[in-house]
């Protein structure tokens, strides 16, 4: 179950927020309608979810003193990776790297959300071993954390320092249902609306065979899953963000307008940014970071984006997409950054966007070869005779397509049913004018509105940037 499917928005929602504002055992009730959120599409894998959280429960009590405590923390990071791995990795790694063919029920089935909810599993317990977070009082306290239905699937990736305090202890104003509802419905409209226009796009153009693969087509495609991954992902952390609001809680901001980046090392900056610092604290630093000198630093990038990209998916694509960042950001760091600032500003602009755009082709790509014939449609005359860009491109994907070009960029940061995520702060919720309210209350039902059309006339196309 996504967050943009009827049963969801029409169903599961409406029932939770009933139980959430009437009973008066809000963890309980939040518990028992993610661990339902989650068997909804999983069923039995509940209790792989539930193990998981007991496991890494037993694991923390162990890490705060003790003479072993590095002993049980390196034990609890490797089984959660055993875990991963077994579950997401061991089809690739049978058939894709030791080429033994294997028959597809054999593979194991891959549970949704296993990649956040074992990520922030291993935060929790290094966390715990530094010092940073406080060990969960109880099983309890840590399910609800992992099991979080808003964040469970696809993030943002949460540390337990963030939530610890509010789990025990919340308050929620109006202002927090408010801010909630806004963001959730701005999230839902760049997934239905402009997320899923777009893909419409992409998929026609992804599907053509070379030969059928113009130029033009080319760079529209690629351009309408630039727009759809973005729109997608963030729309998704957006709704998620929104629900924790209405709950208590205050997820980090994950997307901070990654478009409008004059460089890949400041695109990583803004782009999934609760994934970009996860590797940061928990792989890039304890490698070494930037402290033992340049090649040191080129390795450390080098490894982190390998493994990022291969935490994206099991495939070959995603890791060369990895690595395809990784060696930019090397070359940025080693002096090519500085060549790139001497340009002028709009020279920058495109010389980043044009390798996410690269890079996107790559992680698109149902293979290699795939992504090659993709590439030199975009970049040399191919003499291809595809389909007229009028007929691949509606008047509705154009619209909409357009609108998510103007809301890639914080044109109307100014407009707060807009900004992306960020809190404000007990001042600037005082000052919210009865007519601001109105307005954005009534701009995000019509919205709803819009989308609620799309989904009852069944155009969503939920998550499709999740190749698995």
């Amino acid at each position: 179950m996504v967050f943009s499917t009827t049963s969801f928005l029409f169903v599961f929602l409406p029932l939770f927020l009933l139980c959430y504002a009437v009973l008066p055992w809000r963890n309980l009730t939040a518990l028992v309608f993610s661990l339902l959120f989650f068997a909804w599409g999983e069923g039995a894998y509940v209790l792989l979810l539930l193990g998981t959280v007991a496991f890494n429960y037993l694991i923390g009590q162990r890490l705060e003193e003790g003479h072993h405590r590095f002993r049980f923390l390196s034990l609890g990071v490797a089984a959660n990776l055993l875990v991963l791995g077994y579950y997401k990795y061991f089809g690739f790694l049978i058939s894709g790297v030791l080429e033994i063919p294997i028959p597809e029920q054999d593979i194991p089935h891959l549970p949704l959300g296993i990649s956040f909810f074992i990520f922030q599993s291993i935060s929790y317990l290094i966390d715990v071993y530094r010092g940073d977070s406080p060990k969960a009082r109880s099983y309890f306290d840590l399910a609800l954390y992992i099991a979080m239905f808003p964040q469970l699937i696809a993030g943002p990736i949460v540390r337990y320092s963030t939530v610890a305090e509010a789990i025990r202890f919340r308050q929620i104003s109006s202002y927090d249902v408010y801010r909630g509802v806004i963001l959730f419905v701005v999230g839902l409209s760049y997934k239905v609306l402009i997320a899923n226009n777009a893909a419409e796009v992409a998929d026609t153009v992804f599907g053509f065979a070379p030969k059928q693969l113009s130029t033009l087509n080319a760079w529209t495609g690629i351009v309408a899953y630039t727009l759809q991954i973005f729109f997608d992902f963030a729309g998704y952390s957006l709704m998620a963000i929104g629900i924790g609001r209405v709950m208590g809680f205050h997820f980090p901001k994950n997307f901070d307008f990654p478009y409008v980046s004059r460089s890949i090392t400041e695109f990583w900056r803004r782009w999934h940014m609760s994934l970009s610092s996860w590797f940061r604290d928990y792989l890039y630093i304890p490698l070494g970071g930037n402290r033992h000198g340049r090649l040191r630093t080129y390795i450390n990038l080098f490894t982190v984006f390998l493994l990022c990209g291969f935490w994206h998916g099991a495939a070959w694509t995603f890791i060369i997409w990895g690595v395809f960042h990784g060696v930019i950001l090397a070359v940025e760091r080693a002096g090519l950054g500085r060549l790139i600032g001497m340009l002028p500003r709009p020279a920058q602009h495109i010389y980043a966007l044009l390798l996410v755009m690269i890079g996107w082709v790559v992680f698109r790509a149902e293979s290699f070869s795939h992504a090659s014939y993709y590439l030199q449609a975009m970049f040399f005359d191919v003499p291809a005779k595809g389909i007229g860009f009028v007929r691949l491109v509606s008047n509705e994907n154009l619209a909409f397509m357009l609108l998510g070009l103007l809301l890639c960029m914080p044109v109307l940061e100014g407009l707060r049913v807009f900004r992306n995520g960020e809190d404000f702060s007990d001042s600037d919720a005082l000052q919210i004018s009865t007519v601001s309210a109105v307005a954005n209350g009534l701009v995000a039902l019509v919205l709803f509105l819009l989308c609620s059309m799309y989904i009852m006339s069944g155009t969503y196309n939920p998550f499709i940037y999740f190749r698995f």
